[in-house]
């Protein structure tokens, strides 16, 4: 319980001090017009408070990730608690501001853009197609879970079911952000709070042991900790699905230094949350070993209907059901609202369409397919999630490490977990199933090889920029 409550403080206190330094590294300026008023257009741009961006942005980012991501990842055992606390005050709360406040000064640009206008047009062709697959994939994974669980809830079958989640996909795609997700979201993400912190409570003054920091592997299948930990665990750590979700918020910000209690808050709140359900999945069936035989039986949802219902009683069990009924779907159509988004940018440089038509035209290409792979074996989608993912996130920090270096600002920040995170996806497209699936020593080679090429061409762009500037800022 002590390594809990401590890395807990640890996540405040990041975002307390840590946080603030970001913020003074990226130079906020209040005076400066935000896009929700220079490009106001009552769909996506339109300003609304910082506490209602905090937590549409929490809901857009969580959902389920950090309570599915964290059960699979309590298989390591405590160690997975300085995954999440470090990679979370030093990458992915910084990768989320930064997704945020760029966009924003870009005119709330999406992803893609800002990665062409700091890495080029060739990573932004491949980021494009990149960013749509995650989109799709996880439209399609966090629809399946709710669809099967209506199914078993009620006399509607699971295609009935789908179809019903993805009607309402369409119409919060299509409507002003105000509309639904700026009145039902704020809710659903005090619903997600409440819910983690009732578990936590309970947890704490049960009789079931919350085990305390150790290096060791306690993985039942002895399935290494570098790099899938970091894979598994992506949602309260880092997570390139945020970079996708910032620019929605980023439209709606009143002014720049909401930015950090936004962006770099709802992180460090959905890292709390992601510390709540590991330390859960780890306590409550008895070590590692007995989480994998629940795991196997009822899968993540089925462990956190019993770890609710049985600390929380039947108002455990409805939090659990709202929970994984309707969070995963506000993760669901937010993925598809930052698909339409993308497409809208790709489209606008060839054709100009009637901003109506061009919504609903954009939205249907990527609804179809995240539709029909709802239909498919959840746990083959979430792999594949997972990979692609933080490629995405990689990506994200490296194009941030390019604005502050060509911004003459302390790029290290970005660039030392853009170079840790290199290391993580390199290694694992060579050493997992839906990767390369090559021996684990051999992986670690190519990716390590690898990861010191990405870190000369740094070296190299500091150089490059530094000599421009007449010296040497390394």
């Amino acid at each position: 319980m002590v390594t809990l409550i401590g890395a807990m403080a640890l996540l405040m206190l990041g975002y307390v001090f840590y946080s603030k330094w970001v913020e003074r590294i990226f130079v906020i300026n209040d005076s400066r017009e935000t896009p929700a008023y220079t490009q106001r257009d009552n769909l996506d741009y339109v300003p609304m408070s910082w506490w209602k961006g905090n937590l549409i942005q929490l809901l857009n980012i969580a959902g389920l990730g950090p309570i599915y991501g964290a059960v699979a990842g309590a298989l390591y055992g405590p160690v997975a608690f300085i995954w999440i606390v470090v990679g979370c005050i030093f990458a992915g709360a910084v990768h989320d501001y930064f997704s945020g406040m760029m966009s924003m000064r870009h005119g709330g640009a999406q992803f893609p853009y800002l990665v062409g206008r700091y890495l080029g047009n060739h990573v932004k062709s491949f980021i494009n197609i990149v960013s749509l697959v995650l989109m799709i994939l996880v439209a399609a994974a966090f629809t399946a879970g709710p669809a099967q669980l209506i199914s078993q809830l009620t006399p509607l079958s699971f295609l009935v079911a789908l179809m019903l989640i993805f009607s309402y996909f369409l119409l919060a795609t299509v409507l002003p952000v105000n509309r639904i997700i700026g009145r039902i979201y704020p809710f659903l993400g005090a619903v997600l709070l409440i819910m983690a912190g009732a578990v936590a409570v309970a947890l704490m003054f049960s009789d079931r042991t919350i085990p305390n920091l150790t290096l060791s592997n306690l993985h039942p299948e002895e399935l290494p900790i570098w790099p899938l930990l970091m894979v598994t665990i992506s949602c309260g750590a880092i997570s390139g699905f945020h970079s996708t979700q910032s620019p929605i918020i980023a439209r709606t910000m009143k002014k720049e230094s909401d930015g950090r209690r936004i962006f770099y808050g709802a992180m460090v709140i959905e890292g709390i949350i992601t510390l709540i359900w590991a330390a859960a999945g780890m306590a409550f069936f008895n070590g590692t070993v007995g989480l994998q035989e629940a795991l196997a039986v009822g899968g993540p949802s089925g462990v956190v209907n019993e770890i609710s219902t049985e600390l929380l009683g039947t108002a455990g069990l409805i939090l659990a059901v709202f929970g994984v009924i309707i969070l995963p779907i506000t993760t669901g159509d937010t993925a598809l609202r930052s698909s339409r988004m993308i497409l809208s940018e790709i489209i606008a440089k060839f054709y100009n369409m009637d901003g109506k038509v061009k919504v609903i035209i954009v939205t249907i290409p990527v609804a179809i397919p995240a539709f029909f792979l709802a239909t498919i074996d959840y746990t083959f989608l979430w792999r594949y999630v997972g990979w692609t993912n933080q490629v995405v996130a990689t990506v994200m920090l490296w194009t941030a490490t390019m604005y502050l270096l060509k911004q003459f600002k302390f790029h290290w920040i970005c660039g030392i977990p853009a170079v840790f995170m290199t290391g993580v996806v390199c290694t694992y497209i060579f050493y997992a199933p839906e990767g390369l699936s090559m021996d684990y020593q051999i992986s670690m080679v190519i990716g390590l090889l690898l990861t010191a090429l990405v870190a000369v061409w740094y070296i190299g762009q500091i150089l490059r920029v530094s000599h421009k500037d007449n010296r040497v800022d390394l």
